[in-house]
């Protein structure tokens, strides 16, 4: 039996970059995740009985939420919903289940990167028909439906048992529950050659994968462990725990250190990667090297066609605007088409589906191709082992060879996070008003050449994004981006990224300071960072 509830709107419930993201206790108070389920029946389009795709990064309150949105699509005239088994899937297991099934869309419960437990931080998004984030068209009119909402539909049922694989009804409703990494596991041997990996890790190729205590722990024991024979131990913090084992599931050197201690150590094996509380990020190491997000990038796109999957070459790259430009220069090389886009893997979804690119990044961790319409991280893993069997060569080796092909872009990104949010604005403004003049400036040898506030217009449908981040670009090539992120549900996040590009040989091996020093000064000069925020120093540098 359908109930109709009646509620009153909150008026904090307008997606970010990655869908609704809150504290869990804001999300349990109630009706709230109710309203914003219910907001996004109403407000996406499907046909009368079509099939959406449940699931989520097994965070605290992921399998309460699971159960009410089965209960809800039921009473919302969904036809069927293929759901993880636990409520577990990967963002990218997601988006290939929900492009495999011809699914109306998704529903993905996670907060990524973020931390979880009781008292951590829990979101929802909507996942649109090519498996890709809604566009803002529909997360706009997705947040309209929250401001007037009055009631949400619910069967009276309880939901199936999420444990229990196989189909069952609820209503007039279908619920299949599945095997959440049988198909993406599938879909990963298409794309690479597993003989040649398994023969490489036979061989002596050593590596450690660390799962983070979130969900690509299942997906990496199933892949790389059973599939590809590495052995038992080759992934750690494989089982994923409500609270990430109490620790921030966030990929980078920071949170992963104790495998960069590893990689950087006596005992180093030749590979080191993690992932995040999703499965949607990832970070590469080698021994004795940390491969930053922006030259992964890079390095993937320049070798795809190793990889079986990808052999007949890609059609293009795409990478957001506050990403190195190091796979510009693959790209200008390779003669292919170079798109730079917002923050957000929404803007790779048209350019994806128009055959215009085949590999996209982002420099915070997130790499992705066509397969899906999501980064991947272990997508991106597996690759890069492609890449070490076929070249026989080191990480290091790779990547060095790269840089003397290519040149360097020396980067870095600085986060000062829960920043005042007045401060963070009005630091932002402050740069906004300043840019008209900015043009010539000089700091210390840095002559400015080009200042603006990014903007994008999709080339496929034609529709504008502005105001997406403060762009200070050098005589030279070097650049400072300013901007706020979308993905915190605390404060807000300022994001600063420092780059220089290298094309002289003998100018690969400086170290981060000597390369970066200057333009780090300069970025707190011009953006008058100390002084507004009260922070002399970054919380995370990346």
């Amino acid at each position: 039996m359908i109930q109709t509830v009646a509620t009153t709107p909150y008026d904090d419930q307008k997606p970010g970059t990655s869908g609704l993201r809150k504290k869990v206790p804001h999300f349990q108070q109630p009706n709230y995740a109710e309203n914003f389920l219910q907001a996004i029946f109403d407000a996406s389009e499907r046909a009368p009985g079509a099939t959406i795709v449940i699931g989520g990064d097994g965070r605290f309150f992921n399998a309460d939420v699971v159960r009410k949105a089965i209960r809800m699509a039921a009473a919302n005239g969904v036809g069927k919903v293929v759901v993880g088994r636990d409520g577990l899937l990967s963002t990218p297991a997601a988006s290939n289940l929900i492009r495999q099934r011809k699914a109306a869309g998704g529903i993905i419960l996670s907060a990524s990167h973020n931390p979880g437990g009781p008292d951590g931080d829990f979101g929802i998004k909507y996942n649109i028909a090519n498996g890709g984030p809604a566009p803002e068209g529909i997360t706009d009119a997705i947040y309209r439906r929250t401001r007037e909402i009055t009631e949400y539909r619910i069967v009276d049922e309880d939901a199936p048992d999420l444990g229990t694989l196989g189909t069952t009804r609820l209503g007039e409703m279908e619920v299949e529950i599945v095997d959440p990494v049988a198909d993406y596991a599938a879909l990963m041997d298409t794309l690479f050659d597993f003989g040649a990996i398994r023969a490489a890790i036979a061989g002596g190729l050593t590596l450690r994968f660390d799962a983070m205590h979130a969900v690509t722990g299942p997906y990496a024991h199933e892949i790389l462990e059973r599939r590809l024979g590495a052995p038992a131990g080759t992934v750690i913090n494989g089982t994923p725990s409500e609270d990430f084992g109490g620790g921030h599931p966030d990929p980078n050197v920071v949170w992963a250190a104790p495998l960069v201690d590893l990689l950087m150590g006596p005992t180093a094996p030749d590979f080191g990667a993690a992932s995040d509380g999703d499965g949607d990020r990832n970070m590469i190491l080698g021994r004795g090297i940390v491969v930053t997000p922006s030259d992964s990038l890079a390095v993937l796109a320049a070798n795809a066609h190793l990889a079986p999957g990808y052999a007949r070459g890609i059609a293009g790259i795409a990478r957001s605007m506050p990403t190195s430009g190091a796979a510009d220069r693959v790209a200008q090389k390779r003669g292919i088409g170079l798109f730079e886009t917002p923050t957000g893997w929404k803007f790779f979804g048209n350019l994806l589906d128009a055959g215009k690119v085949t590999i996209c990044g982002e420099e915070s961790a997130g790499t992705g191709s066509d397969h899906v319409r999501e980064k991947d991280g272990l997508w991106a893993v597996l690759l890069w082992l492609n890449i070490l069997a076929v070249r026989k060569a080191s990480v290091a080796e790779i990547v060095q060879a790269h840089w003397r092909e290519f040149g360097r872009n020396y980067y870095q990104r600085h986060d000062y996070e829960e920043v005042d949010k007045a401060a963070a604005e009005g630091l932002m403004e402050s740069l906004r008003d300043r840019l008209a003049s900015m043009a010539g400036q000089r700091f210390g040898t840095l002559v400015v050449s080009q200042a603006d506030d990014f903007s994008y217009r999709d080339p496929i449908d034609g529709s504008v994004s502005t105001g997406q981040g403060v762009r200070i670009v050098f005589s030279g090539g070097s650049r400072i981006v300013f901007r706020l992120s979308g993905t915190g549900t605390k404060g807000a996040t300022l994001r600063v990224y420092i780059e220089r590009y290298e094309p002289e040989s003998g100018r690969l091996d400086m170290s981060i300071d000597e390369a970066l020093g200057e333009l780090v000064r300069t970025a707190d000069a011009i953006g008058e960072i100390t002084k507004r925020t009260g922070r002399a120093e970054p919380d995370v540098r990346t």
